[in-house]
């Protein structure tokens, strides 16, 4: 569930880069292939979206083993970092009518967890533009 009211005190002129952690179902909801399938569908959905706002992907890469911290939980197999010129172009995207139409069921049929974190940089090598 989006958490609208903790993204709304935030900055919404203020760039935010979100730390997605994802765990996939083993099939997908909708009976289509694996989790890993559907969140393939959901990713061609909302890159264009992401973009049409300014933002862009900044990485992506397959969760191998927790570092350091409780394992309990933290099992994830997917984390992506996206970046979002504002707080409002990330609330715009995931509050439209078009995401919820066609991309979020692909998200829900693949994902068993989706958690997004929304960040505020203190220090970065990635360069944006």
């Amino acid at each position: 569930m989006l958490n609208i009211e903790g993204l709304e005190r935030l900055d919404p002129q203020a760039p935010v880069v979100m730390l997605n952690l994802m765990r996939f179902h083993a099939r997908s909801r909708d009976g289509d292939g694996s989790g890993w399938d559907a969140y393939l569908r959901y990713s061609a959905i909302t890159v264009p979206m992401i973009k049409a706002r300014g933002g862009t992907l900044l990485w992506t890469g397959e969760a191998k083993a927790v570092a350091l911290g409780p394992h309990a939980g933290n099992d994830w197999d997917f984390v992506a970092l996206v970046y979002y010129p504002t707080v409002a172009a990330f609330l715009d995207m995931m509050t439209s009518e078009a995401y919820e139409r066609e991309a979020d069921p692909h998200r829900l049929n693949g994902c068993a967890e989706h958690v997004i974190i929304a960040t505020s940089e203190a220090y970065s090598k990635f360069k944006v533009k």
